[in-house]
């Protein structure tokens, strides 16, 4: 082998090394026979280099390569040459440089691929991941790799200089409620209990917070069992991080500066500093607590306006207490009545009981509520406020949604994020924002009661502290905080409780009883009896980081072997039924429907 071995990767071959013999070590990438002249294009992780195998010059190696294919592993031994002027690749990095081969050989066979590396963005992507290390072999993924390492590395280092320890937390630990389905596992050694694998190591860094380790960070494994999507896996990866004796403003700054220095340091330029919206803010303006600031129009409240008309539907939900919002969309007029229809139709799936909409278009207004605004080709004084409301210009589309403020503003938000990609409005670049004041409580409907809007153990604004005993539990902000980049979330964060009977008292609002909040969570309301310092922190998705960074359009692109969107891995064949015996052992046996016993 050593005579083998590697002397120069082949995507640094140059004109540097012209005159000296080399050993590359690789794959191959293309073969071109054209006779007396056979091209191989030999590749590895670095990028490829061209032989030529000339039948004048070593007739046996000539001969040996013919019987070759595409992804045999080879070595080659030969000189690197300049390749004759008018023959140079401009396309390829070592386009100015061949190799004229003394000896070649074969590692490995192949057999021909399921699908051609060169058009996998063609196939289908379940095949793709069935046989992701073929997948893998594609530049592009591995170069997004490559950026997965490099930027985990620059993290690392950042918080290294700035005082942080990493530190392992378990990942088989207990279940608590942070919002998904936990992953279960089942004990041996005591039949009839469970570990979970963590949502999240939340428990585990505040206790390490108590534990005085005051600068704690984790490149953490986490596992939540929920639908997936094209920015969501079941298992993941995030920077997870807790600080003591700071305040929100402390851990805004800090987590923006890694940002900012470890995107800089993988050559990515991001403005800064970010911006800082309240939730209440982004949910009025752009009907999102994750708003793509991109996009460049805005929701405006028309509900004062509205109120001096004879729109009945506008009238009935601000007589019921609901708002009236707006927004203006430029060259959206020229939609079909049928493309609006089926607006509408998604509207009503999103829960609301219609979208009305007006068209501005040359000398006309068309819409459903196009008299009140525009009669005998002139605006009405009503319409006339609104065109100057929402500086309207000829070619917009308008959409109206009425009722509840945050329903209203989050269908408008929908259509805007959706209609400002459609028609191609979204400005170019990055646009990162921070936004403030979640709601430390949500109501949900559903179920009667109040959940957490972050999770248990998120500390609420000092300045809301008596609403509390009013009960005005849905008054009150959290002291939490969102990144955004270009409309996704890369994560989140708050200061904590840190005084036990606040958490006791949070848990109870959330349903929890005393005694009940003491088996889910006495260990760490045992701890907070020992002295407890503020603290708070953060936890990033590094899949989202590095989705965005490459302009992917899944995490699956960052993710070595990720599972598909049904949460399945194609790869392994998991989830898969176990050997009865495994069973046995735990005292677990399975209880499947008839249908899926194929019971029909």
């Amino acid at each position: 082998m050593k005579a083998w071995q590697r002397t120069l990767w082949c995507g640094e071959a140059s004109l540097e090394h012209v005159g000296e013999e080399v050993v590359v070590n690789g794959w191959v990438h293309r073969i071109r026979d054209h006779g007396q002249l056979i091209f191989v294009e030999v590749r590895d992780r670095t990028g490829r280099v061209q032989v030529v195998f000339d039948q004048g010059e070593v007739p046996e190696l000539h001969r040996e390569v013919r019987e070759w294919r595409s992804e045999y592993v080879v070595a080659i031994r030969g000189e690197v040459v300049r390749r004759l002027p008018g023959t140079e690749n401009p396309q390829l990095p070592t386009g100015e440089v061949e190799i004229r081969p003394r000896g070649v050989k074969v590692f490995s066979a192949a057999k021909p691929l399921p699908f051609e590396l060169d058009h996998a963005d063609k196939v289908d992507e379940i095949l793709r991941l069935r046989y992701r290390y073929l997948d893998l072999r594609r530049p592009e993924l591995q170069e997004n790799l490559r950026l997965r390492h490099e930027f985990t590395l620059r993290a690392r280092e950042w918080f290294a200089r700035h005082g942080f320890y990493e530190i392992t937390t378990p990942l088989l630990t207990r279940s608590t409620p942070e919002g998904a389905r936990d992953f279960l596992v089942p004990s041996r050694l005591e039949p009839g209990s469970f570990y979970a694998l963590p949502q999240s190591p939340q428990l585990f860094k505040q206790l390490l917070m108590v534990a005085g380790i005051e600068r704690y960070v984790q490149f953490a494994h986490c596992f939540r069992d929920e639908d997936l999507r094209a920015d969501r896996q079941p298992d993941f990866v995030q920077i997870d991080l807790e600080m003591s004796f700071v305040t929100q403003e402390d851990i805004l700054q800090t987590v923006e500066a890694m940002m900012v220095e470890t995107l800089a340091a993988v050559g990515r330029e991001v403005p800064h500093p970010f911006p800082r919206l309240t939730y209440r803010e982004a949910m009025e303006r752009f009907g999102s607590d994750k708003p793509d600031l991109r996009i460049p129009y805005e929701i405006r409240d028309v509900s004062e306006l509205m109120g001096e008309s004879d729109i009945g539907v506008f009238r009935k939900a601000l007589e019921g207490g609901g708002r009236v919002k707006a927004l203006a969309v430029p060259g959206g007029a020229s939609f079909s009545r049928k493309e609006m229809d089926q607006m509408e139709d998604e509207a009503r799936s999103l829960g609301a009981p219609g979208l009305a909409w007006l068209a501005w278009q040359g000398e006309s207004l068309r819409g459903p509520l196009a008299r009140f605004f525009f009669q005998e080709g002139r605006w009405t004084s009503l319409g006339e406020r609104l065109r100057d409301i929402l500086q309207l210009q000829e070619g917009s589309l308008v959409l109206f949604a009425a009722g509840p403020w945050q329903k209203a503003a989050e269908i408008l938000g929908h259509f805007r994020q959706q209609l400002g990609q459609r028609l191609g409005l979204a400005e170019r670049g990055d646009r990162l924002l921070w936004v403030l004041e979640f709601p430390l409580f949500a109501w949900d409907e559903e179920l009667g009661r109040w959940d957490a809007q972050h999770h248990p153990f998120t500390l609420f604004h000092p300045e809301d502290e008596a609403l509390f005993a009013e009960g005005r539990l849905g008054e009150i902000r959290a002291q939490s905080y969102d990144l955004v980049w270009n409309g996704y979330e890369l994560g989140s964060g708050s200061l904590r409780i840190h005084q036990r009977e606040w958490q006791e008292k949070v848990l109870e609002i959330l349903g929890f009883s005393p005694e009940e909040a003491q088996k889910r969570f006495g260990f760490l309301l045992d701890a907070f009896q020992y002295g407890v310092p503020p603290h708070g922190g953060m936890a990033l998705g590094l899949e989202r980081i590095l989705m965005l960074l490459v302009g992917a359009k899944s995490i699956r692109e960052v993710i070595a072997f990720p599972k598909s969107a049904s949460g399945t891995d194609p790869l392994t064949g998991a989830p898969a039924p176990v050997d009865p015996h495994q069973l046995r052992e735990l005292g677990l046996q399975t209880v499947l429907s008839p249908q899926a016993r194929g019971i029909q």
